[in-house]
């Protein structure tokens, strides 16, 4: 079984970058797909960001195109999502996500097995 922990969060600026990171311990996260939810209160996980086992298959939520970057680094068991231009409504806690299944919908929440206790992002106006 794979652990996670996320970091990196932190109360930015509208317009600002940030970079969360997640390191994963327990087994090789080569092994697995990793993803980035996240959640705002009140409301349901919202998919961020996935990335494959060798990185040749990525997808963006349609709300981050082009400002969010998805990236992992399998011999440092760490993958990372850069943040730019981040928008207060990018405000959310942000969680790391693994799968081994050969066969999910890597844009749901439910297509994950192992999360982080997520960091917190907070981007104000």
């Amino acid at each position: 079984q794979v652990q996670l922990v996320e970091s990196g969060g932190g109360l930015v600026q509208a317009g600002d970058s940030l970079t969360l990171s997640c390191v994963a311990s327990g087994r090789p996260m080569s092994r697995y797909q990793m993803a980035w939810f996240r959640q705002a209160p009140e409301k349901e996980h919202e998919f961020v960001a996935a990335i494959s086992r060798n990185s040749d298959e990525i997808y963006y939520g349609d709300s981050v195109k082009g400002r969010f970057t998805i990236s992992r680094d399998n011999a440092k068991n760490t993958v990372y999502l850069q943040m730019n231009s981040l928008k207060p409504e990018d405000t959310a806690v942000y969680y790391c996500a693994a799968t081994d299944r050969k066969y999910s919908d890597y844009t749901k929440a439910s297509g994950f097995d192992y999360w982080g206790q997520g960091t917190q992002v907070t981007v104000s106006s």
